[in-house]
This record gives structure tokens, C-alpha cells and sequence, in this order.
């Protein structure tokens, strides 16, 4: 019996299993009317999962983007300003709570009015606009080709991603209080609901 990753449900027989061109293996299931699909990656590069909206849940994912080669380039203030000015000049997406680390940026995203526009292609135009505007052309390029990105499942999934962003610098050692760290903010409350 596998346990499936995206619904947390026991699976004794899946109804079939699709093999994607990087060998990762995708088991199909059907429970309640809703898809559930589990990833089995070797991690080297993030799983791109689709984005599910079911009734009137919300529709809320974790994205975590990294710098080139993990530099640590990201934490000072016009880096900051110039990734909230991304943020507000891409708003295919809302930003609730983020992050910004030395080395990459935790967020919180839900899907604006446009419901539909992929997630990529909007992680890929904020990226797009800090690398064009990046001050330091020494540094260039700046992010990694990809992103990670979960969608959450419940409200317990939520809290427990927002303490994750919100200790990540204390986890890092940076700052021994998560409130000392200037580099993290909301730019939109982005509230669970499950009606």
C-alpha cells in the first residue's frame, strides 16, 4: 500500500502510473471527484506540479526561488526594494508573507483574478524584471533556472509553512530573533479558508 503525497490517503490499487520524460513516475488516483497525483522525484530539479482548485478552498502555494549558484547576493535593501517593485509590476499572482535570504526567497503565492495564468511563467517574469533592473552586472545572472513550489492542502499546512518562513533566518543564523531580520515582510494578508 503507498501513501499518496498529495491527499495524505492510504492507496491500495492506483487506478495507473504515467513515466514523464525524467524517469519520474506519476501514480494517478480518483478519490472524492478530485485528482490526486504523487511525485516520485530524485529531487535533482523541482517537481512542477499543476495547481489545484477544488470548490472554494483556497488556492495557496509555497515557492522558494534561488539565486546562481547560491550566492549570497539577495539580502540588502535595494535588492529588497527591487524584488517587492518585481512583486507589485507581476500581479498575475498575489504575495502574501515572504522572505528574502542571503541566498534565495521563501513566498507565499494565491492565484489573482486571472485564474488560469501559470505559475512558471509568472515566477519566471518577476525573475525576469529584478535581473534586468539587478544593479550589479558583475553578479549576473542571478537565479536559478527553476523553483520550488508546493501547494498547500489545509490550514495546519499553512501555519506550519508560515513559522518555517518566518524562523528561517534563525534557522540560518543570521538573526537570534525572527522579528530582527529586515529582509521579510507581507504584501497581502492571504487567509485559508474551507468554504
Amino acid at each position: 500500500m503507498e501513501r499518496c503525497l498529495a491527499c495524505e490517503a492510504d492507496r491500495s490499487e492506483p487506478v495507473g502510473y504515467i513515466i514523464t520524460q525524467n524517469k519520474s513516475v506519476l501514480s494517478i488516483s480518483n478519490k472524492t471527484d478530485m485528482l490526486s497525483v504523487m511525485y516520485r522525484e530524485s529531487r535533482k530539479h523541482p517537481a512542477r506540479q499543476l495547481t489545484v482548485s477544488v470548490g472554494n478552498l483556497s488556492t495557496i502555494l509555497h515557492v522558494t526561488a534561488c539565486t546562481f549558484e547560491r550566492r549570497r547576493t539577495l539580502a540588502c535593501e535595494e535588492t529588497h526594494n527591487l524584488i517587492l517593485d518585481a512583486w507589485t509590476q507581476a500581479p498575475d499572482w498575489t504575495v502574501g508573507r515572504y522572505v528574502i535570504m542571503p541566498d534565495h526567497v521563501h513566498l507565499f503565492a494565491a492565484e489573482n483574478e486571472l485564474q488560469g495564468y501559470p505559475l512558471g511563467q509568472w515566477v519566471a517574469k518577476w525573475k525576469a524584471h529584478v535581473s534586468r533592473l539587478w544593479p550589479f552586472r558583475k553578479e549576473k545572472p542571478i537565479w536559478q533556472r527553476s523553483f520550488w513550489d508546493h501547494q498547500l492542502r489545509d490550514g495546519d499546512s499553512y501555519d506550519v509553512k508560515r513559522l518555517y518562513i518566518r524562523n528561517n533566518p534563525v534557522r540560518h543564523g543570521l538573526v537570534s530573533n525572527s522579528d530582527d531580520w529586515p529582509f521579510q515582510g507581507t504584501l497581502n494578508d492571504l487567509w485559508w479558508h474551507d468554504r
